[in-house]
């Protein structure tokens, strides 16, 4: 990807930078600056989750929020982009960057006000789409969303597939780890478009950088 993203050429064949492209064009520049230091994907090991991990709710996820015996004050909600949402009784309720179980204590306090003992489990729904961006050799550089559990193959086929200029042996991830190191993970296009070894069951996730060089 050297002459393609580093010195620029790819620059001139597309008249506009997006404001997308700014954003995540420090980690491409850091990707040229660093060519030989990756992983390949069939020794890359992802960091183990925590068990005692729970979602946290996102901006644009789908809530079920259920009221035992309460049909009325049940609702379905999605979460608004300043992380609210609204359910029957209650006015705006803060439900982005918690729990479910910690927005269902929220609404069970609230909600004590009108009902007596009242009830309420929040489930997740449906959540958010993750973007990724693709950039390098692509036929449509940009950031997409994908639907969650989505692989590279996905990715590939949001951006257009790889140009003819494209080193399809040098496909690269970059995701930032828990630790908040960056790593980059190596993929070759044959043995994804094969489902060979783990490039086939590699899963993308949200904020996840795709270079093609």
């Amino acid at each position: 990807m050297e002459d393609v993203l580093c010195n620029g050429e790819s620059m001139s064949r597309r008249n506009a930078i997006p404001w997308w492209f700014l954003a995540v064009l420090p980690v491409a520049l850091g990707a040229c600056r660093s060519t030989g230091e990756y992983v390949k994907v069939d020794d890359y090991v992802a960091p183990a989750d925590s068990p005692e991990s729970e979602y946290v709710i996102r901006p644009g996820d789908v809530l079920q929020i259920r009221v035992m015996a309460q049909d009325a004050v049940s609702a379905r909600a999605k979460v608004r982009p300043d992380g609210k949402i609204s359910i029957p009784l209650l006015s705006d309720v803060v439900a982005a960057g918690v729990t479910p179980a910690a927005l269902a204590r929220q609404i069970q306090e609230r909600l004590a006000k009108f009902i007596v003992n009242p009830s309420v489990t929040v489930s997740l729904e449906e959540p958010r789409a993750m973007m990724v961006s693709v950039l390098g050799e692509v036929a449509k550089v940009g950031s997409y969303p994908l639907e969650q559990g989505s692989g590279l193959m996905e990715a590939m086929a949001a951006a257009g597939g790889p140009t003819q200029y494209a080193a399809t042996d040098r496909i690269v991830v970059i995701r930032r780890e828990p630790s908040g190191s960056r790593v980059r993970i190596r993929f070759d296009y044959d043995a994804l478009t094969q489902l060979r070894g783990a490039a086939a069951t590699f899963r993308l996730q949200n904020g996840d950088v795709i270079v093609v060089e």
